[in-house]
């Protein structure tokens, strides 16, 4: 399928991540959203999926869905934002979360009263090439927030995953250990080996020994890391521009699609089982199967992939 004739798809069908095929597309046509019956124990229970903007406005919109920046952000905290920020790559390259959404998600935490806005990754690539070269780094400064390092262990501090199969401890950034409240906000591409990167896959950017889950298992280990449990306020996945193809980092520009999406949920599981959804309509070839690491973080307890237990709200923005 190529990318023309996979924006028609999206189109006719929605933005499809559904629970149901057919109540979907009704709530695309209608541009109303829908609530799926039953909710998640133990999770916030909610997934909001938008598509059809940019990145700030699908932001405001989803925040607006979910009751509002305040409902995690209180006055004088101290917030931690995560992206991908791994490559030294350009916005239009979308090896990288779209810099737009960040500096919007920066704006966003400090009118809700946030005493400091910081925002890291443990990059691949030399981490000031690509904190510039992303544009990441102006929509953050420009916005009022500040980028940390994150290319020294002296920066992490170790943590026990109780629950891990084959990762049972690690070290992580001890920024996150000393904030209020922080918030994963991948972007959604393809991945050569874990097939899928997205809410689960950032982690392995907020932990110093990334070439250990590479070692051992990294399905298992992308799941076992994911278990810590200081959990973020939510997952904001931006599939604004999608590399389908050579991922991590894609090759040419015929890798990347816009697909002007964004999916958030506080529950990892469920909004990587919306993503892989949504991603194999670009990648038939790549299913949820494929992508285990998602299914052995349920198998943790940390969400559910079923999609009918949690409320979906679905919103298209013309």
């Amino acid at each position: 399928m190529d990318r023309r004739d996979f924006l028609k798809r999206a189109a006719a069908l929605g933005a499809i991540l559904a629970v149901d095929m057919k109540l979907a597309g009704e709530a695309f046509a209608k541009k109303e959203p829908v609530v799926a019956k039953g909710t998640v124990a133990g999770a916030s229970g909610e997934l909001v999926a938008v598509m059809g903007g940019e990145p700030e406005v699908m932001l405001q919109r989803m925040l607006a869905e979910m009751g509002g920046i305040s409902k995690f952000v209180k006055n004088g905290d101290r917030v931690v934002l995560k992206p991908n920020i791994g490559w030294n790559r350009t916005p239009e390259q979308a090896a990288n979360t779209n810099p737009q959404l960040v500096g919007e998600m920066v704006k966003q935490c400090l009118a809700a009263g946030a005493k400091e806005v910081l925002v890291f990754d443990h990059t691949c690539s030399d981490w000031q090439k690509a904190y510039a070269m992303s544009g990441i780094e102006d929509a953050v400064t420009n916005a009022g927030g500040k980028m940390v390092p994150g290319n020294d262990k002296s920066y992490y501090v170790a943590v026990d995953l109780p629950k891990g199969v084959k990762i049972t401890s690690t070290t992580i950034h001890k920024i996150l250990m000393d904030c209020d409240v922080w918030f994963n906000i991948p972007v959604l591409k393809h991945h050569s080996g874990a097939k899928m990167t997205a809410a689960m896959k950032n982690y392995m950017g907020i932990v110093w020994d990334r070439q250990i889950l590479h070692k051992t298992d990294l399905q298992q280990g992308i799941a076992d890391i994911n278990s810590w449990s200081k959990k973020p306020a939510l997952h904001i996945v931006d599939a604004y521009r999608v590399v389908k193809a050579n991922g991590p980092q894609g090759t040419t520009p015929d890798d990347v699609v816009t697909l002007k999406a964004l999916f958030a949920s506080a529950d990892p599981i469920a909004v990587d089982t919306a993503s892989g959804k949504f991603f194999n309509q670009v990648r038939p070839d790549i299913t949820l199967d494929d992508i285990s690491h998602i299914g052995k973080g349920q198998a943790l307890g940390l969400g559910t992939m079923n999609l009918d237990a949690v409320n979906v709200k679905r919103i298209t923005i013309k």
